[in-house]
């Protein structure tokens, strides 16, 4: 009989890592690659150790106090851990660890994307030539919004905000942030910090959102917080939904208040916001910051890495209960 631990990975991951999964646990996986509700999660913790999940798999304190005490750790294939109740599950004694580092890069990636297809009007663009209702052309066509040295705000100076602030850098934007606490100089590279949001949001032209949600986060950027922010501004979202009141986002685009909007996460996943289809100026896209060959890869290797951690006796990296 084997004596690997049992490690249910609920979601199909990248074959690497599963591949790499199966050398030192007995996995069960999904390969349906369904999202798990309570009573599921609850179920299959009474047949293994540890679980691999993403952020669609929800503990709450409620699921969290039905889980069998067969399983020690949490290893989550993302950073952020807002779907986990850290106090619950650090009292029930589960350890929990996230993936930080490894999809800075890719997230960042989406978000210029966001940012300059917001900006420039890409989905109105794409929507003329791809139903072919291109047939005009003048100086006054398609006039979008520039990028180039404008000036751009990032709430949230963690890994993923500051490989936003070097690729705005590349278009000689001028970069304005707020953190919970102001950055050494070696990383703040010249980007200047503003203590509170409501003076960020007064220089932000742009403004990217690349913070955690928590309680304090939920719905940051609501009505008040829109109307702090230039005339004709562009709003960016690679972080969570909920940051945003998405009521209040529509009526900023409607008066004119943004410009634009560049989404990559919404409040109800999946599936969006349907009112945001109506709006050309909004520019989505389904939740895929990280999802790269190559960051997929490194996400699952690095919940691995903390699982290897901690069913040898170590402790796991980037434990965060």
């Amino acid at each position: 009989m084997s004596k690997n631990p049992v490690l249910w990975i609920s979601r199909k991951l990248s074959d690497a890592t599963l591949k790499r999964a199966h050398e030192n646990y007995d996995v069960i996986v999904d390969m349906n690659d369904g999202t798990h509700k309570a009573d599921e999660i609850v179920s299959m913790s009474s047949k293994v150790d540890a679980i691999l999940p993403c952020h669609t798999e929800i503990f709450s304190a409620a699921v969290v106090a039905r889980l069998n005490e067969r399983v020690k750790i949490i290893a989550n294939h993302s950073v952020g851990v807002d779907h986990c109740d850290l106090t619950a599950l650090k009292a029930r004694g589960i350890v929990v660890t996230n993936t930080p580092d490894v999809l800075s890069d890719a997230t960042a990636e989406i978000a210029m994307l966001l940012l300059l297809g917001a900006a420039r009007r890409a989905v109105e663009g794409d929507r003329l030539v791809r139903t072919g209702k291109w047939n005009f052309w003048s100086p006054s066509f398609m006039v979008g919004k520039q990028v180039s040295g404008q000036r751009v705000g990032i709430i949230g100076m963690g890994r993923v905000g500051q490989v936003v602030a070097e690729r705005c850098r590349g278009f000689e934007m001028e970069v304005h942030y707020h953190n919970r606490k102001r950055l050494p100089d070696d990383l703040e590279k010249g980007a200047k910090f503003h203590e509170n949001i409501e003076s960020l949001l007064a220089v932000s032209n742009f403004l990217s959102l690349n913070c955690p949600a928590t309680p304090q986060t939920e719905g940051l950027m609501n009505a008040k917080r829109f109307a702090q922010l230039p005339d004709g501004a562009v709003i960016v979202n690679t972080a969570r939904g909920a940051l945003i009141d998405e009521d209040a986002l529509i009526a900023a685009i409607e008066s004119g208040k943004l410009s634009a909007a560049g989404l990559d996460c919404f409040v109800t996943e999946p599936g969006g916001n349907p009112a945001f289809a109506r709006y050309q100026n909004i520019f989505m896209l389904p939740h895929i910051g990280s999802a790269t060959v190559e960051t997929r890869d490194a996400m699952g290797f690095r919940a691995l890495d903390n699982l290897d951690a901690y069913f040898s006796g170590r402790e796991p990296v980037d434990r965060v209960a």
